[in-house]
């Protein structure tokens, strides 16, 4: 079997309550040999063992578990691992046979594969590697994923800043197949397409289906504002709903190209106007017009702890630049996916950013990330999406 490393008792506590980080502080031995990515057992000061999983040797989480026995992590662990969590997403709705074909598989811990995401679009698939454990997986899980789903095509999308933490290089790779285009697939009958080489995260925001289908249910004869758009998804749920025009803004140029050809697939491209800008600066401006709905997505801005003040700050305001654009009686939906901030953080800065507008905010609805991103009870660090829906109430 593998080596193992000890917890110290007065730290087990999580452990023994299947949550899957251990921290360096709370080892009490581990062999001199260890190599960063090795597979491991975890036991106790007692010889009870906790579980297996991966040791890093550099990041503060020396070890991330992936079971709470003593197992063998094998090609067939893997397949039966896999199998399982989108026996799970299944049941949620998700799959080849229903009208989401777009949506993630195995988001990490949540799932029991720490450091590992798999999303799929259609017959194409896409893994995302965040650890060194992962990283010499990585063969097991294409074998795996072609074993499981007899994909299309396999890519890998390990360009994200928290490999650098486990001293990992960025990586995008077609791992299996050609992809020479943007991928088609389905969110809830509608039609889209992912960038899976060079669009964010794994070329979709597959995490905001609930606040897509927030936007459906409040978009009708709306005109709509979408700040941080990326390629539009939430902009054709309104349209597709009744909104009477669209207005995404990004920064991107290749995202707002591919709301574009969203449009023209669903036949709003005349209800569609796009804008490439900073958002920051379009917030500053005195001359932007007042809509019935604002859609607020921006990227996490707080990617530790070091970024909180910052964050913080940009996060407010944004949300009171924001409500400045909101008529009486409109629509209001504001997201934030970091992690770091806090619903009570959120909260606390929205009522702020609400204050310092002259508007009241009446809460019609509070989501939170899509059921293909799982949030496990025993991760606790798996909730992190947090989205409100507000009715405006203006005062000025």
């Amino acid at each position: 079997m593998y080596k193992m490393i000890t917890i110290a008792n007065a730290r087990a506590g999580s452990a023994r309550h299947r949550h899957p980080w251990i921290f360096r502080g709370a080892l009490t031995n581990t062999p001199s040999t260890l190599e960063h990515g090795e597979l491991i057992h975890v036991e106790d000061e007692n010889g009870v063992v906790l579980g297996t999983g991966t040791y890093s040797t550099t990041s503060s989480i020396a070890a991330r578990l992936f079971d709470s026995e003593k197992t063998t992590i094998d090609a067939a662990w893997l397949v039966k691992r896999l199998q399982t969590a989108h026996a799970r997403k299944v049941l949620c709705g998700y799959g080849l046979d229903t009208d989401t074909t777009g949506y993630r598989v195995v988001f990490g811990e949540a799932d029991g594969i720490p450091g590992l995401v798999v999303d799929r679009y259609g017959d194409v698939f896409v893994i995302q590697i965040s650890t060194a454990g992962m990283d010499k997986l990585r063969p097991l899980v294409v074998d795996a994923l072609k074993q499981c789903f007899s994909p299309q095509a396999i890519v890998e999308r390990s360009d994200i800043a928290v490999r650098a933490e486990e001293r990992l290089e960025q990586t995008v790779a077609v791992l299996q197949g050609v992809i020479n285009d943007a991928v088609p697939f389905t969110e809830h009958g509608y039609a889209f397409f992912a960038d899976v080489l060079h669009g964010q995260k794994t070329g979709f925001y597959l995490d905001q289906k609930n606040t897509r289908r927030a936007v459906a249910r409040h978009a009708n004869d709306k005109n709509a504002l979408f700040l941080f758009s990326y390629s539009g998804s939430a902009a054709i749920y309104a349209l597709k709903n009744g909104a009477q025009t669209s207005t995404c803004i990004d920064s991107s140029t290749d995202a707002l190209a591919l709301a574009q050809k969203h449009a023209k697939k669903h036949r709003v491209s005349k209800k569609l106007t796009t804008q490439e800008a900073d958002i920051f600066d379009v917030l500053k401006a005195d001359d932007t017009p007042r809509f019935d709905m604002v859609v607020l997505d921006p990227p996490a801005l707080i990617k530790n702890q070091h970024d909180m003040e910052q964050g913080k700050k940009a996060y407010h305001f944004l949300n009171r630049g924001a409500l400045r654009l909101i008529k009486n009686n409109g629509i209001f939906i504001t997201s934030s996916c970091s992690h770091f901030l806090s619903h009570d953080d959120f909260v606390f800065l929205l009522r702020r950013a609400s204050v310092q507008s002259g508007v009241v905010l009446h809460t019609l609805e509070e989501l939170q990330q899509s059921a293909d991103h799982p949030t496990s009870l025993y991760f606790p660090e798996s909730r992190y999406l947090k989205t409100f829906v507000f009715l405006v109430e203006r005062h000025d």
